[in-house]
């Protein structure tokens, strides 16, 4: 069965407390929930502490009781448009992000050579900022657990 025909998609930034980070959460979403995932960046800390970028695939209702499941697991679950923000004012449009965006969320748009910020697309791996000149893209660190 092709997951991706049940067309809803969504990528989250989870963070996992020390107890969490060793048991298997994650792959329990495909199991328990019937949802494909694709792990778009993980790490975990001397402390054991576990963040993972995750892209989600499956039904919306299911994509909810994923979520509710995880919550209940102790893991913090943000939208990863909560993690990468852009400053409109200050972006010149050079396109220098577009070449390190993996997902191409960044894109130029070839009518008018502004430079369009997808968020539904990113995986928040930080890479355009880490290249931006003028520093337009940002990426907060915070433990902003805002739902």
């Amino acid at each position: 069965m092709n997951e991706i025909i049940k067309g809803f998609r969504k990528i989250v930034y989870l963070t996992f407390p020390p107890e969490e980070s060793g048991r298997p959460v994650v792959s329990n979403l495909s199991k328990l929930f019937d949802l494909s995932f694709n792990i778009l960046k993980a790490d975990i800390s001397p402390r054991h502490e576990g963040t993972m970028t995750l892209e989600i695939t499956g039904l919306e209702e299911d994509f909810h009781k994923g979520i509710a499941y995880l919550k209940e697991a102790g893991i913090r679950i943000t939208p990863v448009a909560h993690k990468i923000f852009r400053d409109e004012d200050s972006c010149v449009h050079c396109g220098l992000c577009i070449s390190m965006c993996p997902t191409k969320a960044l894109v130029i748009n070839k009518s008018d050579r502004t430079v369009e910020f997808d968020v539904e697309k990113c995986s928040a791996c930080g890479m355009c900022t880490r290249v931006c000149p003028v520093k337009a893209m940002s990426l907060d660190l915070e433990d902003a657990d805002r739902q």
